[in-house]
């Protein structure tokens, strides 16, 4: 007979722990929740002091019966759900409904699922934390409140099927204002000069600068020819140069969503794809005769800390791999960020030793990639800084200043294994100067004015979004994917080339609800309501006085909402197609993937097609066909014939509908991560310079 029951989250966690724990121990899933409020209902007792009304979860009751078995043959029941406020209140529920007692330590809890951490936790049981508990309850009883009063009133006077969240409502709200923010916009002149000079026969750019050391902006066609009147036939002397010796330091380790945001800019993975590979790296992979053994500390966290063994492991591996010079004197401490619950590690590897290509044999595609992200950034966080030797050159040419600046990495530190992306698509590419000297002449080789216009703010990308999100204290680390997701499947907002933009009906939903609650809709307060539950879990604020304090004047605006809301009529854009089965119009409707054709004659004839993108280029395989945009099942932009299937011709490669200069064959535009987009000949090797 087993001495213990240990309830778990998920299988995959609980065939892990079960070998390390070893014969004694029987380890059972809960398949996260079990007991949840109804979805019938709202489930919530205001009267009673918001007291929760909680229903098993439909299907759990075998799980629960297979668990409550497996209890009556064990003399001990451990809780080891995840550490977080959704793991303690999945162990509380789960005591309730087993009938354990509470006040015996029977909570286990472990940042990493190794042989190590579980054996130290399970030699560590607490009692269930009922400030965490409670937070979870608050949270979960405020969106209740905030889903359940607005959303019937949205299906009366709107459309059926409609929701309002208290995060997604917010996060809506921002994709429309960046929206608004765009076509607002107004574009301004600016034009710059590039002037490609010699010195010493070596080639270098300068730009023009200003005059007389003072920095000047060119807005018009006239400035600068004002400019190169000023300088033609002149002579340039280099007038300063300076240099200067630039450190810069590595990122820290992933926090939840800095783990999210750059898997989106390297990986090009959306925010679920990453914390559900972040998930199995956790719970344990099998790695051949070391076991299942799981690859990361776990992935919600919002702190950047690491343990005091994990450092000393790193900075062995450091040394050893890379030389004692990479290894700073002191242990690298990244701040805690305001506003983080600190509660966690940050997401890290269990052990710097399984390094990513010892993993490779192991791991599926983008297991591996996701990992190799982890582990690097983890091991550059805990390098040497990056030393730079910077180079700034002013050349005076009649009192007009051209600036040239260049770097070189003089020591790379932690730049050897990682550099941190960014979301304007930057790069660390070195720019080198020649060794330029004070009160030299340069030559002048090639001089460029080029007019540019300032544009306006971009669209949110899933990184952007999230990062502006958790800049302003909306949600919590494990909230920003489901919220994404929520937002579109509800047809919100779209996604057009990895961009989010709002439908009509986000705009019809959101201009209602901020009409008659703006607190939901306000940056400020939604930001103040998670302090407020943060406050919760620390013990330091009564959760029924948070949810009341809300609910008083929230209630109010409920009913004059279900009085004073007017109904609205949403009309879809006609097209000039027509259906192909039916004969009604084509109309224009907005899903989560962005635009499509749909026959208005729905619910009657459900045909649907997508809208054909022409980009004005005939086919190079059939000369007939003219080239249209398509999108793969995984939204992948792609380029075919509009013959198909009679023609098969198909590119990835945007193709242009100028031929090669130099043998007259078809061009492409092709997308290069650092150099921007060139176009390239198909044929030969002609290349036009890449426009970044």
């Amino acid at each position: 007979m087993a001495d213990a029951l240990v309830i778990v989250e998920s299988p995959a966690k609980a065939k892990t722990i079960g070998k390390y724990l070893g014969g004694k121990y029987i380890v059972k899933a809960s398949m996260g929740h079990v007991r949840d409020l109804p979805k019938s209902q709202m489930g919530v007792d205001v009267e009673k002091g918001f007291e929760p009304k909680y229903i098993t979860i439909r299907g759990k009751g075998d799980v629960l019966k297979v668990l409550k078995d497996a209890a009556k043959k064990v003399k001990k029941i451990y809780l080891a759900a995840d550490p977080d406020r959704e793991g303690e209140a999945i162990a509380w529920h789960l005591a309730q409904y087993l009938g354990l007692d509470t006040s015996q330590p029977l909570r286990v809890v472990f940042n990493e699922i190794t042989k190590e951490a579980i054996k130290d936790a399970f030699k560590h049981p607490r009692h269930i934390n009922m400030d965490l508990v409670n937070a979870q309850q608050a949270r979960r009883i405020l969106d209740r409140l905030v889903g359940y009063n607005i959303s019937p009133i949205l299906w009366k006077k709107v459309r059926k099927g409609l929701s309002a969240g208290r995060v997604q409502s917010v996060t809506v709200k921002m994709i429309i204002d960046r929206e608004k923010e765009i076509n607002a916009f107004i574009p301004e002149e600016y034009w710059t000069i590039t002037n490609t000079m010699l010195y010493e026969g070596k080639p270098f750019e300068a730009r023009f600068y200003g005059y007389d050391g003072e920095k000047v902006e060119l807005h018009s066609e006239q400035e600068v020819q004002e400019v190169l009147a000023r300088i033609k036939d002149k002579s340039y002397i280099v007038k300063k140069v300076t240099k200067k010796e630039r450190k810069r330091n590595p990122a820290p380790p992933f926090t939840t969503s800095s783990l999210q945001q750059e898997a989106a800019r390297k990986l090009n993975f959306r925010t679920a794809k990453t914390m559900m590979l972040a998930q199995q790296l956790y719970e344990g992979i099998d790695l051949g005769k070391e076991g299942t053994v799981g690859l990361i500390t776990y992935m919600r966290t919002d702190s950047t800390r690491i343990s005091q063994t994990a450092q000393n492991e790193a900075k062995e591996f450091i040394v050893s791999t890379y030389g004692p010079t990479y290894s700073p004197e002191e242990a690298r401490v990244h701040g805690k960020s305001e506003g983080a619950q600190d509660a966690h590690e940050a997401i890290r590897p269990t052990s710097v030793l399984r390094t990513p290509e010892e993993m490779k044999a192991f791991l599926g595609r983008d297991q591996l990639r996701l990992y190799r992200l982890i582990w690097e950034r983890f091991v550059a966080s805990q390098m040497s800084s990056a030393v730079l030797d910077t180079m700034s050159v002013d050349i005076e040419v009649n009192q007009v200043i051209f600036r040239a600046t260049g770097s070189k990495i003089k020591f790379p530190g932690f730049m050897k294994v990682y550099v941190e992306g960014n979301d304007d698509g930057g790069n660390e590419d070195e720019k080198f100067l020649p060794p330029i000297e004070e009160g030299r002449e340069v030559q002048e080789e090639n001089i460029e004015p080029n007019q540019h216009f300032t544009q306006p703010p971009p669209r949110y990308t899933e990184a952007r979004l999230v990062k502006t999100l958790e800049e302003n204290g909306i949600g919590r680390p494990s909230t920003y994917s489901p919220t994404l997701e929520t937002i579109q499947k509800r047809g919100y907002v779209a996604l057009d080339e990895k961009r989010f933009v709002p439908t009509e009906l986000g705009e019809i939903v959101i201009s209602l609800v901020e009409e008659f609650f703006p607190e939901i809709l306000d940056v400020e307060f939604t930001s103040q309501m998670e302090s407020e539950l943060d406050h919760i879990e620390d013990g330091v604020i009564n959760w029924i006085k948070v949810l009341d304090e809300f609910y008083g004047d929230f209630a109010k605006r409920v009913t004059v909402a279900e009085e004073e809301m007017k109904e609205v009529e949403l009309k879809d854009e006609e097209s000039d197609e027509v259906c192909e089965l039916c004969g009604s119009v084509m109309v224009y409707k907005l899903g989560r993937f962005g635009k499509f054709l749909a026959c208005s004659g729905f619910p009657d004839c459900r045909n649907t097609k997508p809208i054909v993108k022409e980009i004005g280029v005939t086919c190079p395989s059939c000369h007939e066909g003219s080239i249209i945009e398509r999108k793969s099942k995984k939204s992948r932009v792609f380029y075919g014939c509009n013959r198909y299937p009679e023609c098969e011709y198909v590119s990835w490669d945007k193709p242009i509908s100028r031929p090669c200069p130099k043998c007259n064959s078809l061009m492409v535009e092709k997308k290069r991560k650092k150099q921007g987009v060139s176009v390239v000949c198909t044929s030969c090797d002609y290349m036009e310079e890449a426009d970044t």
